[in-house]
């Protein structure tokens, strides 16, 4: 399991190193939108729609919308003085409250807690204590620039942070259209719709839920690879090989012509060259005749 965070946990003047991992993990089926034509993964590009052209990310900038269509610009070296300044790497427990004194829509997510460097005594003794209370405790925690409400409690011998939702971050319940007001039920029906809740009330048991539909789809895709459906998608090491076998024809094609041109020069003088010894072959030889010396 990957280490996301090292840091410690205070209450009182107890310190308690610890290492924080992620305790849950998003099993939504992600599908890719490819190219119809040719199943290439389609790319999304920054755009400026008021250059209407592409941006790079030496091209951006951080600005906060105060008024539609106006903007503060952020520097980076601003925002990296203010993660600085208010980034502290502990757990801060300033409350102990009951765990049922917080309503679930307050949670945000889950984190296992581990004991750092020389941290096991201290750890099991803040465990110990929250299991005799039965409490939980309400703590303050800066995670990725952002200042988090949270709370430590004990799940199966492990601690546990679960991040908390500010109070103004939960919307306004009233702010919901359609919502009736409270009324006079009929006796009967209440009673009828309670005996069907006890029918159906068991005790929870996370092993007996499912996601069919994720199932359903991975059985779906499971199958398509079983009948050897699948699709390969061009890479760009392929487009490299493609460059490249393309090179390498283009220069054999060059090279052929560069050796039927030297050919073609070769024969040419070779012509030349058998041209000049059959017209030097045609030329009559000068006949030599040497004087006979006289007798005397």
């Amino acid at each position: 399991m990957h280490t996301m965070w090292k840091g410690s946990i205070s209450f009182g003047l107890v310190n308690i190193p610890i290492k924080m991992f992620s305790a849950t993990e998003d099993k939504d089926i992600k599908l890719r939108t490819l190219h119809k034509e040719c199943h290439s993964p389609i790319k999304y590009e920054k755009v400026c729609p008021n250059c209407e052209k592409e941006v790079g990310q030496d091209d951006l900038v951080k600005g906060y919308e105060y008024v539609k269509g106006k903007y503060v610009i952020l520097d980076e070296n601003e925002l990296k003085e203010l993660k600085e300044e208010h980034e502290d790497k502990s757990v801060k427990i300033i409350d102990f409250v009951k765990l049922e004194d917080i309503d679930p829509i307050y949670f945000n997510r889950s984190y296992f807690l581990g004991p750092g460097e020389n941290g096991n005594k201290a750890y099991s003794l803040l465990r110990e204590a929250l299991e005799s209370s039965k409490k939980i405790g309400v703590a303050e925690i800066t995670i990725r620039s952002k200042q988090q409400l949270a709370v430590v409690r004990v799940y199966k011998d492990c601690l546990v942070m679960e991040t908390v939702h500010y109070p103004d971050e939960v919307r306004n319940v009233k702010e919901v259209p359609g919502v009736p007001e409270r009324k006079a039920i009929d006796e009967t029906e209440l009673k009828t719709a309670i005996t069907l809740i006890d029918q159906l009330t068991t005790d929870f048991d996370p092993e007996k839920y499912h996601d069919d539909y994720r199932e359903a789809v991975l059985a779906l895709v499971q199958s398509k690879i079983n009948k050897e459906e699948g699709t390969t998608t061009p890479t760009e090491g392929d487009k490299t090989n493609v460059v490249d076998l393309m090179s390498a024809l283009q220069a054999s094609i060059e090279r052929t012509k560069d050796q039927g041109q030297k050919q073609v020069r070769v024969s040419s003088i070779e012509k030349e060259n058998a041209s000049e010894k059959s017209i030097s072959s045609e030329k009559p030889k000068k006949r030599t005749t040497k004087k006979k010396k006289a007798s005397s």
